[in-house]
């Protein structure tokens, strides 16, 4: 004879969908930003180079309230 079943089957829960991290918002998550070169005794602005994002660190993730 079957034994009865006196209990119900907990529901199955789906995990939820990852979550992309958001861009960085001075990089635009690229992970550079400009740099002004300056040369000259003035220091007067000769141009522009690629520098590290010191808020994402070159990752081009937002890092959040935490950190």
């Amino acid at each position: 004879m079957a034994t009865r079943r006196t209990t119900t089957k907990p529901p199955t829960t789906t995990a939820p969908a990852p979550v992309e991290p958001a861009p960085c918002q001075p990089c635009g998550g690229t992970g550079n930003v400009a740099i002004t070169v300056r040369v000259g005794r003035k220091r007067r602005p000769v141009g522009q180079q690629d520098g590290l994002c010191l808020n994402c660190l070159g990752s081009g993730t937002d890092p959040g309230p935490d950190v």
